[in-house]
């Protein structure tokens, strides 16, 4: 585990639930005695939330591929130093909304070599995985239409289209075979009590 508390992350496509399911287990885990911190990506930090509103609000071409990766870099960095590794420290829970994996899809998936750049900055700048990721399943049509029907002015990814969250759900279920021992996938296609029963029962027995 990473120090004294365990990092979990939740990663899925836009409109994939994550964020609620995040938000469930945090509380979960709460009434059950865990002292939990909810946080997400990017953002965290007051330095990373100004970074936020660059990268997720916009035209979909504001910035490039190679940019947004220095963007995100920069306030996971501020993130991990001033919230997640000090609260990991002090033992806490950490529950994070995101972190590097959506970076490997959203800008790894853009060019062609611009995977082995997210991961390089990820080794020298970042360091650390979580202890458990929670894969959120959807299908990505469904799911970008829930993206879009949020309207709440942070939909500048979800503005590429099917294609890329099509992609960013192949890429998803790659990382999580390359890598079972952190993942956890589940199907975010049913009711949102199943999805999170489900959720609380494995991680909670992780955790114990």
């Amino acid at each position: 585990m990473s120090g004294k508390g365990v990092f979990i992350s939740f990663e899925g496509i836009d409109g994939s639930g994550k964020s609620t399911q995040a938000r469930r287990l945090t509380n979960t885990l709460h009434d059950a005695g865990f002292d939990v911190v909810l946080t997400r990506e990017p953002g965290g930090s007051a330095g990373a939330e100004e970074i936020r509103k660059l990268v997720l609000e916009g035209d979909p071409d504001r910035w490039s591929a190679e940019t947004e990766l220095l963007l995100f870099t920069a306030a996971r960095r501020d993130h991990l130093e001033r919230l997640i590794l000090p609260a990991l420290k002090a033992g806490k829970v950490v529950i994070c909304d995101r972190f590097a994996d959506s970076t490997r899809m959203y800008q790894g998936l853009r060019g062609a070599d611009l995977r082995e750049k997210v991961d390089l900055l990820h080794e020298v700048m970042i360091g650390h995985e979580p202890d458990i990721t929670v894969l959120v399943d959807m299908d990505p049509e469904i799911g970008l239409k829930r993206a879009l029907a949020r309207q709440g002015g942070e939909e500048r990814f979800e503005q590429f289209g099917a294609d890329l969250q099509q992609q960013m759900r192949t890429g998803f279920l790659a990382l999580a075979k390359a890598a079972p021992d952190r993942y956890v996938v589940v199907n975010g296609g049913r009711d949102e009590d199943t999805v999170a029963d489900e959720i609380a029962g494995i991680v909670s027995s992780r955790l114990r």
